[in-house]
């Protein structure tokens, strides 16, 4: 299921690279969601990236957590195949990834973005959410616990977001991260617990 999204979105990326109109008719406008009612747009716009840095970031972040997310759905969740909840999981990521920034910017037509970074970093926290303590490289190069890390992500988004003084996607990054950490409990409150006896026994 990893390698179908990676390839899946790897082939469009690349598709819409020299397609201005593809990257144009795909993308995520909250404009065009609400006042022309596009919402494919909600979707469609994780298949798509600006570049080859990119895509190549958020694949290879996505390559490597996703595998290991299969592996805990399939531990704690048994009523359905572990990699069909994961497709699910990633594709209701996008949706809640975007919402904020949908409401946000829905009468700005000049607003548009692109990218699956909103999935990934649900992708990441779902995973911190299961093993806190498992060191993630910080920057690519410091290894750090992954509930360290996961503070200072979402601190940072937030902050970002709200200065919005640049052309990343902030908000997707938070709202992303907050659904990952919170779709585990949903499917089973009690798994609260396991993520709170790995914190005491730190």
């Amino acid at each position: 299921m990893t390698l179908f999204i990676i390839v899946i979105t790897a082939v469009v990326s690349v598709y819409a690279f020299q397609r201005p109109e593809i990257m144009y008719r795909y993308n995520f406008s909250p404009y065009q969601v609400v006042k022309r009612k596009e919402y494919y747009r909600l979707f469609s716009h994780a298949l798509l990236h600006v570049d080859w840095m990119h895509l190549i970031i958020n694949m290879l972040v996505l390559y490597s957590f996703a595998n290991v997310l299969i592996f805990f759905f399939n531990h704690y969740f048994a009523f359905m195949p572990a990699g069909l909840l994961f497709l699910i999981f990633y594709v209701l990521a996008i949706l809640a990834s975007s919402l904020v920034s949908l409401f946000k910017q829905k009468d700005n037509y000049s607003y548009s973005a692109v990218g699956a970074s909103g999935a990934v970093s649900a992708v990441v926290f779902a995973c911190i959410f299961f093993a806190p303590l498992e060191k993630v490289l910080f920057f690519g190069v410091l290894p750090i616990p992954g509930i360290i890390f996961g503070i200072a992500y979402l601190a940072y988004s937030y902050y970002m977001g709200k200065k919005n003084v640049d052309n990343i996607g902030h908000d997707a990054h938070f709202w992303g991260a907050i659904f990952g950490f919170l779709f585990p409990l949903v499917l089973e409150p009690r798994l609260i617990n396991v993520f709170l006896n790995q914190l005491l026994n730190w």
